[in-house]
Order: structure tokens, then C-alpha cells, then sequence
């Protein structure tokens, strides 16, 4: 017996009523943090010297890590793309592990790497090279935790594209640089944009691993969230402001995704 249509509403209107409870937990608070905050608050805290230095920071700090990110990530990500190799299983699990590690975790790791006294650190402490509690910890950190983001949507994007087009250029003489430079690229572009925008969203959102790793000094290596956690303690109207510019990214990036990355997948199969 096949199901009526008034079975599929009444199906629908339960679905609706079970999906309610998660909804408002999800929104209630975000909504909350909207209405304690007021325009002229937010623009009066935006005067505040620690709002614009961790902001100017975050912005700078968040560029760089991506464009870190791009350039180390998309070999990674082509190397994943094309070819099928002995360890390629761990070395695709590398690339998640940030993304599911604790980001305390991934400070600590880095601060027992690149420490005064860390496995790595420790030989350039003796050349006179001191990364921890650095602008260049910051970015550090935020390579670390975001890079991924960049290395997976570029990853998919490329094994999405018909490998018999790439091979047709080769034929036809292309280096292979030529066959990413006109062929891949073009097809991904959208793609690898929107793995470079929510690179640089995570980064910008970067607190745990920044915090053990590059300290919390306003002006050096205070990024917004780390100033949102100061700002909670002296001064709640920074900590909203900075939170509510946080939560604004936050959706314009993924509302940005989702218009971007619409049928994308298909196009470049097709």
C-alpha cells in the first residue's frame, strides 16, 4: 500500500515538532548574544584600542595563515587528488586530525615542537629564532588548525574534475602546468575559493591552540576571540562587540559557501 499524501504531512508536521528542541538550543543563544548588543555599543567598542588592535591582528594574522595555507595546502591537496600511493590513507588522516583534535591539544603539541625548549625550537632558540609568544606563533597556530579546511574542499574540487580533459590537453602538448593553469584551475576555482574562505573564517576563530602557543598579549598576539576572553573578565561590552563581528563572519561565510558551492560539484563532473 502506497502512502497517501496526508500520511507524508502528517510525517512532515512530526519531523517539524521533533526538530524544533535542537533548533531553539541552537539559536536561543546566538539570538541572545544579538539582543545584548546595540549598534551604538558595537561602534562605541569599536573605538576601544584593544578592540582595533585585536582586530587589525586577527585580520592580518588570518590573511597570512591563509595564504600559507594555499600555497602549502594545494600540492597536498593535488597529490591526494591524483594519485593513489603506499601511506596515502595516513597522510589523508593527518590532514583531519586538526580538524577533530582539541585545539589545546594542537597549542601544546606545537609549544613541545617549536618551544624554547621543543624539538625544534630548541636548535633555533640557539640561532637566536624565537617563535612562541610571537605575531608568528599566532599564524602558526592558525595554519595548524585551518589549513585542513583548505586541503579537503581542494581536494575534492580536484578529483572532481574529468580526468579525461586534463589527459586530452597532455596530448595536445600542455605541460602540466598549462593543463592546471587552464584546464583544473578554471573548473575548481569556485571551489578552492570557498576552501580559502573557510580557512580564513577558522583561522580568524582561532582561540585554544593560539592561546598555549602565542600567549594573550594585547598588541602582539591578541586575536579577537583571545580578547573576548579578556573582554569577559574587564570588559563585557569589547567581549560582545567582538563577538557579534565574530558571529557576523561567521554566517556571511557560510551563507557565502552555500550560494557558491551550489551545483558546483556538478558542473565540474559534467
Amino acid at each position: 500500500m502506497q502512502p497517501t499524501t496526508s500520511d507524508h504531512q502528517r510525517v512532515g508536521r512530526f519531523v517539524a515538532v521533533a526538530s524544533a528542541p535542537l533548533l531553539l538550543f541552537l539559536s536561543v543563544p546566538l539570538l541572545a548574544l544579538i539582543l545584548r548588543s546595540s549598534p551604538a555599543m558595537v561602534l562605541s567598542s569599536l573605538t576601544d584600542p584593544l578592540a582595533v588592535q585585536a582586530i587589525t591582528l586577527s585580520l592580518i594574522t588570518s590573511s597570512s595563515a591563509t595564504l600559507v595555507a594555499i600555497v602549502s595546502g594545494l600540492p597536498v591537496a593535488f597529490l591526494l587528488a591524483r594519485y593513489r600511493f603506499r601511506g596515502r590513507n595516513m597522510v589523508d588522516t593527518l590532514i583531519d586530525l586538526p580538524m577533530v583534535l582539541s585545539p589545546a591539544v594542537a597549542g601544546l603539541a606545537l609549544l613541545m615542537a617549536f618551544g624554547r625548549r621543543g624539538v625544534v625550537g630548541r636548535g633555533l632558540s640557539e640561532l637566536g629564532v624565537e617563535l612562541v609568544f610571537t605575531p608568528v606563533a599566532v599564524i602558526m597556530a592558525q595554519v595548524f588548525i585551518a589549513a585542513p579546511f583548505f586541503v579537503k574542499a581542494a581536494t575534492a574540487g580536484l578529483s572532481a574534475v574529468r580526468f579525461d580533459l586534463e589527459e586530452a590537453a597532455m596530448l595536445d602538448g600542455a605541460s602540466p602546468v598549462q593543463v592546471f593553469r587552464h584546464i583544473s584551475l578554471p573548473l575548481t576555482r569556485n571551489i578552492l575559493l570557498s576552501g580559502a574562505v573557510m580557512c580564513w573564517a577558522r583561522a580568524m576563530g582561532e582561540f585554544g591552540a593560539t592561546i598555549i602557543f602565542a600567549g594573550n598579549f594585547p598588541g602582539r598576539t591578541q586575536t579577537m576571540p583571545l580578547a573576548i576572553y579578556l573582554g569577559f573578565e574587564m570588559d563585557m561590552d569589547v567581549a560582545l562587540t567582538l563577538s557579534v563581528l565574530l558571529l557576523g563572519v561567521s554566517f556571511g561565510v557560510l551563507f557565502l559557501l552555500k550560494r557558491v558551492l551550489h551545483g558546483q560539484l556538478a558542473s565540474v563532473q559534467g
